[in-house]
């Protein structure tokens, strides 16, 4: 692997994974920012943006190092409705990505958990009850990226997903059991795993 790219400090990588080419670019927290290097990518030719990271757990069930595989993002965040000219949309996976990354998963021995995140625009949200709202609405999880991601990629005609490994299982705004540096980098390295495959698949 060489690096190739440090622009804004955010470094970009170029390798390969069991000998196919394969990108790792970091993008930054939030959709404003990654919106910039995803943007990027898709300009320099990208045809398939998988984004791995972690999401706190807000469903019943969830564990630390689960894998959740977001087949939709909830945008709480307003760059989408920007994005798409003020007209409702919902950010959407690309569903055979979806599909590769679950069997993968699973064939891993991962704890695999399929269905709709939230999108937030900001990391320590105090409004009273926001989270308890997002999990009644059936949302496993939430995170920063994942809207503006499907949303550029309907935008662009290229294929997405988001796979996040729980760090965090959140009871409320206030409250939340952080996952160990071990467990973490367990379900990281899983993850990670499934997100190569699919890439180069």
């Amino acid at each position: 692997a060489r690096c190739v790219n440090e622009e804004r400090g955010e470094l970009g990588f170029t390798g390969t994974y069991k000998g196919k080419p394969i990108s790792v670019q970091a993008a930054g927290m939030g959709c404003a920012s990654a919106a910039i290097y995803y943007s990027e990518l898709i300009q320099l030719g990208a045809k398939k943006l998988i984004r791995v990271g972690t999401a706190g757990g807000l469903a019943e069930g969830l564990r630390m190092a689960d894998t959740v595989v977001a087949i939709s993002a909830t945008p709480d965040d307003q760059i989408v409705s920007q994005l798409c000219g003020g007209d409702a949309h919902a950010p959407t996976a690309s569903y055979s990505l979806v599909e590769q990354a679950v069997a993968l998963a699973r064939a891993k021995g991962a704890r695999v958990h399929v269905g709709p995140i939230v999108s937030s625009a900001i990391f320590y949200d105090t409004r009273v009850g926001i989270m308890q709202r997002w999990k009644e609405r059936g949302h496993l999880a939430v995170e920063m990226e994942a809207a503006v991601l499907y949303t550029l990629g309907a935008l662009h005609k290229i294929e997405t997903l988001c796979i996040a490994t729980i760090s965090d299982l959140i009871s409320s705004e206030n409250e939340a059991e952080r996952i160990s540096d071990a467990e973490l980098q367990h379900g990281v390295d899983k993850m990670m795993e499934v997100a190569c495959e699919v890439a180069v698949g």
